[in-house]
């Protein structure tokens, strides 16, 4: 699938704060490690579709929400997915993939696969914590994990993985006007997502997702 341009159909989301860069980094590492319940039993590519059938085996998947600092305040990482890879290529995705039987758990599977993708150590990630778990579409019940990555940051994206990296401001991703809802069409079927515009990105589907889960962690929903 592949997002159409807006359909002025759908509403903004909520009602919401929107985010001050000032003090971002500090209320993130709060809000993420105060203990907290799941706000949804489950969370995936259904809560914008309620006629969507869910798949009933889920491959286990981990992705890192990497936060490094920046001059103009924290930012976080993406990847443009290679176009030869077999899930979601060319999509804009965080850093992750399969849970391997060899990872001891979702965060273990995280950093494995940035340093991997992006060459950055599981040694300079400060894990703050956790969003809830993402079901997807085509078959993944993704675990969401935010981390800090300690500066220097130096890159050594694979290509074989990753056709570019983006550095997106958190700042942008939280602010409520950049939230956006698309549809896309695959196989017959149109699908409703959540989409972020940056530039000449769109930032969508389940990625987005755990956006707006990052959001009401932030109190921003």
């Amino acid at each position: 699938m592949t997002p159409r341009a807006e359909d002025n159909r759908f509403e903004g989301l909520a009602e919401g704060r929107n985010a001050p860069e000032e003090g971002l980094l500090t209320r993130l590492r709060e809000n993420l490690m105060r203990p907290r319940a799941p706000r949804r039993a489950s969370r995936g590519d259904h809560d914008l579709n309620p006629g969507m059938a869910r798949n009933p085996e889920l491959v286990p998947a981990a992705v890192l929400i990497a936060v490094i600092g920046a001059a103009s305040g924290p930012d976080v990482l993406f990847t443009k997915r290679a176009a030869g890879l077999a899930d979601h290529a060319g999509e804009i995705s965080f850093p992750g993939g399969r849970i391997e039987p060899g990872d001891l758990d979702p965060v273990a599977a995280a950093l494995r696969e940035s340093e991997e993708e992006l060459g950055i150590p599981p040694a300079q990630v400060e894990i703050l914590g956790a969003l809830d778990i993402y079901e997807t579409r085509t078959g993944f019940r993704v675990s969401p994990v935010v981390g800090l990555v300690a500066p220097p940051v130096v890159l050594r994206p694979d290509a074989r993985e990753v056709a570019e990296v983006l550095q997106v401001p958190l700042a942008h991703l939280l602010e409520r006007a950049n939230h956006r809802r698309f549809e896309a069409e695959g196989g017959g079927t149109v699908r409703h997502f959540y989409a972020i515009p940056f530039g000449p990105h769109v930032i969508w589907g389940a990625t987005a997702g755990m956006i707006m889960n990052l959001c009401e962690v932030m109190d921003l929903r």
